[in-house]
């Protein structure tokens, strides 16, 4: 039995569930930016595949557009999302980052693998074909200081 005292540690996350007004419109609004498969469908829901994780597209959302509230995406290369999101004529958020909202109104914001301490395991960035992904010094020293290399 665990000890009541103790608090549970989070780990990660598992998925994100981001409500649009149509699954099949999302699912072709995010493939003209993302390189993703589809890990499944049920019933007004579809599921993006990354890596370990996924993303649970959900039709229905009612809501007006998201403005605090988002959702980071991390991403092999900032600059090539920044030119598909021009490319597909989404709207690009000001600031020193880059953040988009999609025709549903998330707010989603993108970062680099690089710059970050995220980190995936190396079986799962294998399974991703991502072997190439490297840290910058910055995020390299952020992982060191937390002692998570």
């Amino acid at each position: 039995m665990s000890d009541p005292s103790r608090k549970p540690r989070m780990v990660g996350l598992n998925h994100l569930a981001l409500e649009v007004g149509d699954i099949e419109e999302a699912l072709s609004f995010y493939g003209e930016i993302f390189d993703f498969k589809l890990r499944g469908r049920a019933s007004g829901m579809a599921f993006i595949d990354m890596g370990d994780q996924f993303i649970a597209l959900s039709a229905g959302r009612k809501q007006g557009p998201d403005h605090e509230r988002h959702f980071g995406v991390v991403v092999d290369d900032k600059e090539l999302v920044h030119a598909r999101l021009k490319k597909a004529g989404a709207e690009v958020l000001s600031g020193s980052g880059l953040d988009f909202r999609d025709p549903w109104g998330n707010h989603v914001q993108i970062v680099e693998y690089s710059e970050i301490q995220f980190t995936k395991a190396a079986p799962v960035l294998r399974g991703m074909g991502l072997t190439d992904l490297t840290k910058s010094e910055g995020a390299q020293r952020q992982l060191k200081e937390k002692g998570l290399v």
